[in-house]
């Protein structure tokens, strides 16, 4: 039995990059694997992954290391290195890999798993300075066509959108599948963003997707912040052309969209619940300042009970270029800071609503 490391460990090692992950494989059956190596367990999966010492083996698709190969899903993952340290590669492998070109690794790649254009678009927010092929993408585009991509399961496409939203720059993930026209059926709320305006032209010089793109690739290393980035400005798709270039409610309107598009690809409800205070409440954070102190009140604890809290305001500053976060801070420190006295306590809604004003009394004299 014969083992080779392959995938994006030998690519990033070739890279000068220390690999996040190993994957193996093995000539011979997965029985023949479990017999030699009595503590490994099946995965649960068709394809007759093994788990061993939290490393995933595989057995060789088809009948050689090369044939293998051809069942990647890029050139530059197609790459495997047996135990005497030689190399196998496709023909374009290492040439895709020096000129940083995403490319297919066969004419079956997108047939074998459609998955694999979510894969390239996260590939590519993961490699900036990688390009991907024209043809690469207009197969993406054939299979969106073909409607190919509508059976794949939610948790799987979720989860190249939580990987894309952790790479060096997320936006390209938006970029790419739009560019394949491959936004239906999992990111409809999007699908049009790139031919409606993002506001009047003093305010915004970009369409709607551009300008998503550019605020999620503008937050800071959060996925929270990132997805709401993504979200925030979803109702402008669903903008009446009567009033453009302006988007006047489309925090309502995307607050639903948001909880739509979280729903639809089973994400956690702490990032559905995110992404729809994102969009309704995103422009009161960029007004911060100017908002009366019950305003306040309501927002950031709001955020604040939620968990959102520093990731509200890193969208904020994302999307308007305004950091309120360290005042927020302090007005929020401020709202724990206030209780009340014992005797108004325990008396239902009424102890709420004292509370309340009770909070904005203080942040209006002492912020």
């Amino acid at each position: 039995m014969k083992f080779y490391l392959v995938g994006g460990a030998v690519r990033d090692m070739l890279l000068g990059i220390s690999p996040k992950e190993y994957d193996f494989v093995f000539s011979g059956t997965v029985n023949q694997f479990i017999s030699c190596n009595p503590t490994a367990r099946k995965a649960g999966n068709d394809f007759g992954i093994c788990i061993l010492h939290g490393i995933e083996y595989a057995p060789i698709r088809g009948a050689t290391i090369e044939e293998d190969l051809t069942f990647r899903d890029l050139t530059i993952n197609a790459f495997a290195l047996d135990e005497e340290a030689r190399l196998y590669t496709l023909p374009q492998t290492l040439h895709d890999l020096q000129n940083k070109i995403l490319r297919h690794a066969s004419e079956n790649t997108f047939l074998q798993d459609p998955l694999r254009v979510f894969r390239v678009a996260r590939f590519a927010a993961e490699l900036p300075d990688f390009s991907v092929h024209s043809e690469t993408v207009d197969m993406m585009r054939h299979v969106a066509a073909e409607g190919l991509l509508d059976n794949l399961t939610p948790e799987r496409v979720g989860a190249e959108l939580i990987k894309a939203l952790q790479s060096p720059v997320p936006g390209r993930f938006l970029e790419v599948l739009n560019g394949a026209a491959c936004l239906n059926p999992w990111f409809t709320e999007l699908s049009k963003m790139s031919l409606i305006p993002a506001g009047p032209i003093q305010y915004h010089s970009e369409d709607c997707l551009a300008h998503t793109v550019n605020t999620v690739n503008r937050c800071r290393s959060d996925v929270t912040a990132r997805y709401m980035a993504l979200c925030h400005d979803l109702g402008k798709q669903e903008t009446s052309e009567k009033v453009l270039p302006r988007h006047i409610g489309h925090e309502k309107r995307g607050e639903s969209l948001a909880e739509c598009l979280g729903r639809r690809l089973k994400l956690s409800t702490h990032l559905i619940r995110a992404g729809a205070v994102a969009a309704r409440q995103h422009m009161k954070g960029a007004q911060y300042p100017t908002l009366r102190a019950g305003t306040k009140v309501d927002l950031i604890y709001s955020l604040h009970k939620q968990q959102i809290f520093e990731a509200f305001f890193m969208m904020v500053e994302a999307d308007s270029g305004n950091n309120y976060l360290l005042q927020a801070q302090a007005d929020l420190e401020i709202l724990l800071s206030v209780s009340l006295p014992p005797d108004q306590q325990n008396l239902g809604e009424e102890s709420g609503r004292k509370l309340r004003e009770l909070r904005c009394m203080a942040l209006s004299t002492l912020s």
